[in-house]
């Protein structure tokens, strides 16, 4: 398990996730929002009057229930607020990142 940073336009968090996801951390985020949140039966709650809506915690909650259930991704730290033109406090620093 590795840790990466997500965020959705707000607070950055920390979660450790499988070693898989944080060596392609934009692959798996772009296949949640781009393919599987659109297309997927299993994704129906986010889409609300024709608009996708979900955070960086839908898509652990993704991992965990249909990606990698026996490895499952945790909450390490919420870093709150950080401009995107700052940098991470020091243990963060070279985590994969993405913004939703």
């Amino acid at each position: 398990m590795k840790n990466v940073v997500l965020s959705a336009d707000g607070d950055r968090v920390v979660y450790s996730v499988p070693d898989a996801v944080a060596s392609r951390l934009e692959d798996y985020c772009m296949e949640f929002c781009c393919h599987w949140l659109p297309d997927s039966p299993h994704a129906q709650r986010y889409r609300i009057n024709g608009v996708l809506c979900y955070n960086e915690a839908d898509f652990i909650d993704y991992l965990n229930r249909w990606l990698f259930p026996d490895q499952p991704s945790v909450l390490v730290e919420n870093l709150g607020w950080i401009q995107f033109d700052q940098q991470l406090p020091e243990p963060y620093r070279s985590c994969p990142q993405f913004n939703f």
